[in-house]
């Protein structure tokens, strides 16, 4: 089948792998175990597909009404993430689009504002390394997400036009880098952007369990 774009590029965090919620669920439970407020998800979207976007640890240390030993609370943090992580899979579509994009001739990336050792652990654990040409991560001249840097390295490390490429994001920064880069932009949120404002995306799914990668070519003509 031929379609009319030559390359997808996928985020990873909260679109590939459901990593938004367990990071979201241990940082509140640390606030929770300092006696502090957590951040609520209005708070907690500036965080989002992006890096460095809260200050994380000055909250909790404002916040708290029990002493904070920041090691001790990054260790339990970090113990309580991981465990609720080793339970993802990965979301329900996404090989299935890659399946799709490999048979039409497609490039198929990732772009991603987290750190490369982050991002190939868990491709690894999935299995899933080797269905990606390319792992572009933020970091050195690449700024992160929502400036286009990422989105405009993997394109070009794929040989192709941004405007010949489609980007499957799920956050509002995710969203508008690959916009910046010139991507056309499919958003398909979890539990944690839904609802945030993801309205500059091009069109918005449920799931990509709902939709094949040819029919939603389709709909956006």
């Amino acid at each position: 089948m031929t379609l009319p774009i030559a390359a997808v590029v996928f985020d990873f965090d909260g679109l590939v792998l459901d990593t938004e919620v367990p990071v979201y669920a241990s940082w509140c439970a640390a606030f929770e175990a300092h006696g502090a407020a957590p951040p609520t998800l209005e708070e907690w979207s500036a965080e989002i597909g992006t890096a460095g976007g809260l200050d994380l640890d000055a909250w909790l240390l404002e916040r708290a009404t029990r002493p904070v030993d920041l090691d001790a609370m990054h260790g339990a943090r970090r113990a309580h993430r991981d465990q609720l992580l080793d339970r993802e899979r990965v979301r329900a579509g996404v090989e299935a689009w890659i399946d799709e994009a490999e048979a039409a001739g497609l490039g198929v990336a990732i772009a991603s504002s987290s750190p490369s050792e982050w991002v190939l652990e868990h491709l690894e654990r999935l299995a899933l390394r080797h269905r990606f040409t390319h792992v572009v991560n933020a970091g050195g001249a690449l700024r992160a997400k929502p400036a286009p840097d990422t989105y405009l390295e993997a394109c070009a490390r794929l040989g192709v036009d941004a405007h010949d490429a489609l980007a499957v994001e799920d956050s509002p920064n995710g969203i508008a880098a690959a916009k910046a880069a010139g991507l056309t932009c499919v958003t398909v949120p979890n539990s944690i952007t839904e609802d945030l404002d993801l309205s500059a995306a091009d069109l918005r799914l449920r799931s990509l369990a709902d939709c094949t990668l040819a029919a939603v070519l389709d709909q956006l003509g």
